[in-house]
């Protein structure tokens, strides 16, 4: 728009007619999205910090933490049921963790309560028996007259059916109890993923990649970066950069050098899985002499339990394809000394994300991963870094 409106005022540089393009259209374009969006009538150069709380909602759906932090308000789908909170995602997070804490501390107190009433009832139940014990040998023995043992007799059935009747209430309440304050502490069903040591001295040669030079405008082809031991390299750059090519130039030998053949590639789709295998096939085909009871065992940590292992490829969800190509890297046998990774998080929920970083950032292997995502390869701890431009 700065350049339009710069070429329509007489400039003749070239930057500007670059940056039009073909996009001469680019204003009535905008302002007609802006009308479908219900702001007809507002000018292209409006702030938006002098529109009306209306106009200036939005709602966005992401996995992205940053994206989120810039959003006002927070809404989180979960069970089925939406929970509203007003502030950025963070705070909700912080909010969300206080509000678990004292759940957790509300059901501790409630389940110890429970086996205090239990106990309770135990000891009750015993001076029962004990007394009836007693009242049966009296009544052997012909202690006390027939009439007055058969009234003490039914006195006491009385009062211990009351006595049960009381501790059983109290029992059922205690347990109504631990029930309720269960049901506001989540059990989420997450992935959990402990990646073993791979072995990699500091030494080791890992692999050479060509590429410019570190840091921002790289360029592919005119120079070696070598990652050595277990160190971490993201690749970054804007879309079409060619990040993707690099990594797969370096997975097939076309450019680059690997000086491991132990190590695994997440592609950013997982359209290389065979369609007509299931899930343990793909996962054994990658630990071959592992026990496939074992292979099962940790595919229920990527949350494909009993049955769900010998389901078909071609019927998973894309995130549970997903999971499978994650599971066939991270559960590889020998463990890869490499890990090569495009977007790992794009089709992740929010909390299979933490599971991967906290995996990752215990990993003892080296890394090479693509991300758009600052704050994913913050919490890695990635030292290096490659921009393509």
């Amino acid at each position: 728009l700065d350049a339009l409106d710069a070429i329509e005022h007489g400039s003749t540089d070239e930057d500007d007619f670059e940056a039009v393009g073909d996009d001469w259209d680019i204003g009535e374009r905008s302002l007609s999205a802006l009308a479908a969006a219900g702001l007809d009538g507002v000018e292209l150069t409006r702030r938006v910090g002098t529109l009306s709380g209306g106009q200036t909602m939005l709602i966005v759906a992401s996995h992205d933490v940053e994206l989120l932090d810039l959003i006002d308000h927070t809404a989180e789908l979960h069970t089925g049921l939406l929970t509203v909170f007003g502030g950025p995602y963070s705070a909700y997070r912080e909010h969300l963790a206080r509000q678990q804490a004292a759940a957790e501390q509300a059901l501790s107190t409630a389940e110890q309560a429970l086996k205090t009433e239990r106990r309770q009832q135990v000891e009750a139940q015993t001076k029962l028996a004990r007394r009836q014990s007693y009242a049966k040998k009296d009544f052997a023995n012909k202690r006390r007259p027939k009439q007055i043992m058969n009234n003490r007799k039914q006195e006491a059935q009385v009062s211990a059916g009351k006595l049960r009747t009381a501790m059983a209430a109290d029992v059922d309440s205690a347990r109504a109890a631990v029930e309720e304050k269960a049901s506001a502490v989540r059990r989420d069903d997450r992935v959990r993923i402990d990646l073993p040591d791979p072995g990699v001295p500091a030494g080791k040669v890992i692999a050479e990649l060509p590429v410019g030079k570190t840091g921002t405008g790289a360029v592919p082809g005119t120079g070696t970066l070598v990652l050595q031991g277990p160190e971490r390299l993201a690749v970054t750059g804007a879309n079409g950069s060619g990040k993707t090519l690099l990594l797969e130039d370096l997975v097939h030998a076309r450019r680059g050098v690997l000086h491991t053949d132990r190590f695994g590639y997440l592609p950013q789709r997982s359209d290389d899985l065979d369609e007509d295998s299931t899930a343990l096939d793909v996962v054994r085909a990658a630990a071959p002499d592992v026990d496939p009871q074992r292979i099962r065992a940790q595919l229920a940590r990527f949350l494909f339990r009993q049955d769900e292992v010998d389901r078909r490829v071609r019927d998973l969800s894309g995130g549970e394809r997903f999971r499978v190509s994650l599971a066939r890297l991270l559960l590889a046998e020998p463990t890869n000394q490499l890990l090569i990774l495009d977007e790992p998080t794009n089709n992740l929920d929010l909390a299979t994300v933490d599971a991967l970083v906290d995996a990752l950032a215990s990993y003892r292997g080296a890394l090479i991963i693509v991300s758009h995502d600052e704050v994913l390869l913050d919490r890695l701890k990635v030292g290096s870094r490659v921009c393509l431009s």
